[in-house]
């Protein structure tokens, strides 16, 4: 694997990500931001931020199977959310736990979690984007 999670001693353990990701791969990989679109660009649960999440998630692991990889493999999550408040953590973690679920992976990179004024169309409530590295 190129890619270790660690929770070093002296920062806080979360529960749904590592702080530090080790990388010793060759081949980076970088997924652009993905929003909540299924494959014919419609947008997936309006309004819904939980559903929006799973959407995006899934979308970054369609993303990474066609560069050989998996969220095994990703050394960093980015996290865009529209008017983000800390209320809208349940929401965001129920969205991350849906798509593990259908991925059958526990995406647990570090990440960073970002609130923004808006995103590329004001339906989407959610952008996530990843870096990976592969052997």
């Amino acid at each position: 694997m190129a890619i270790t999670l660690v929770n070093p001693a002296g920062l806080p353990v979360i529960d749904v990500y590592r702080q530090v990701s080790v990388a010793s791969g060759t081949r980076l990989v970088f997924v652009a931001g993905q929003v909540a679109w299924d494959a014919e660009g419609a947008t997936v649960g309006a309004g819904d931020l939980a559903a929006q999440v799973e959407q995006c998630y899934v979308n970054v692991g369609t993303a990474l199977a066609a560069a050989g990889a998996t969220f095994a493999d990703v050394a960093k999550l980015n996290v865009h959310v529209v008017d983000w408040t800390p209320d809208k953590m349940p929401l965001l973690l129920d969205g991350i736990a849906r798509a593990s679920a259908r991925l059958g992976v526990t995406p647990a990179a570090p990440a960073t979690l970002l609130g923004v004024a808006a995103l590329d169309v004001p339906e989407h409530l959610v952008e996530v984007e990843a870096t990976a590295v592969v052997d």
